[in-house]
């Protein structure tokens, strides 16, 4: 079997080194197996997609050396297939209209904060269906009727992962009140349609991969191999975010870092093959990959041009 990996970057502004060093790792892991890699553009949510930032993010995944097979997929051209895996879903009574509000359902009582702070659905709208058959038109989102029991699998990179989604979230929505698939859903949907039999990620994706993986089995589609890598974090310890100004590859390489040197901060930061010399991208995919992730998140220094 061809192994098929996917770089699925959001449109919503430059690429930070936390991109990097995932999109690295995914796109090593797949050409060292002599695989094919796909890139999809997850443009769903237009109301956070910056103009002129996919193309951006092309320009950044090509200086890194990174390439792809085939044309990039954009999420925002599939809505009807989304519409189709919606439609199989309901006619297995899978999905349910829900008119819940965000502020209904943090106030209810029966709906705590799980440890990231997500709130878990009460599945008001689940017990009550009259609710959301009164309700008018354009009011209505759709959740997947979450089954009981944890989804387990053997993270190539985590090793044994195990997520009740019953518990943790409940009942999620798979399509907005304006009929937008969610990305639980697309990602689902797009990652077979296209062949993905490997996702390298961030570890912050785990509770992601839980779901997506019940509406994979719901809808009858392969589920592919999970593969979660550790977060980058700021000298502070923070999670790096493009909303709160995290140095973009942009900045970095305006500021004369080459993207050989980024390829060996991420390649030693993932335990491969260390090297005198800065490298490009392809010079690693002939070095063994990593079994396992480091145990901690990558920490930059305060000096990051000096350490890169």
């Amino acid at each position: 079997m061809t192994v098929v990996g996917r770089i699925a970057p959001s449109p919503t502004g430059r690429l930070h080194l936390g991109h990097a060093r995932s999109f690295l790792l995914a796109w090593w892991s797949a050409r060292a197996q002599g695989g094919r890699v796909v890139l999809r553009i997850d443009d769903l949510d237009q109301q956070r997609t910056v103009p002129g930032s996919a193309e951006q993010i092309l320009e950044d995944l090509s200086w890194l050396g990174l390439d792809w097979d085939g044309e990039p997929l954009l999420q925002s051209t599939r809505a009807a297939a989304y519409r189709e895996a919606l439609r199989r879903l309901e006619e297995h009574g899978a999905i349910y209209p829900c008119v819940c509000t965000r502020k209904e359902i943090a106030s209810a009582v029966s709906a705590p904060h799980a440890s990231d702070g997500e709130t878990r659905y009460p599945g008001t709208c689940r017990a009550d269906p009259s609710r959301a058959r009164q309700a008018p038109a354009g009011s209505r989102a759709l959740r997947y009727r979450v089954p009981d029991g944890p989804v387990s699998w053997l993270d190539r990179f985590m090793g044994p992962a195990k997520i009740d989604v019953a518990r943790t979230a409940g009942d999620f929505v798979v399509a907005r009140r304006d009929g937008v698939a969610s990305y639980q859903l697309a990602t689902a949907v797009d990652d077979a349609y296209q062949g993905v039999t490997e996702v390298v990620r961030g570890e912050d994706l785990l509770p992601s991969a839980a779901r997506q993986m019940l509406l994979a089995r719901a809808l009858g589609l392969e589920v592919p191999e999970q593969a979660h890598v550790r977060l980058v974090v700021d000298h502070r310890g923070e999670r790096l975010a493009k909303r709160d100004g995290a140095v973009t590859l942009d900045e970095l390489r305006r500021a004369g870092v080459t993207s050989e040197r980024i390829c060996r901060w991420a390649a030693r930061s993932a335990g491969l093959t260390e090297t005198e010399h800065p490298r490009p991208a392809n010079f690693w995919v002939s070095q063994p990959m990593m079994e396992r992730e480091v145990d901690q998140p990558i920490r930059l220094p305060l000096r990051l041009l000096e350490d890169l």
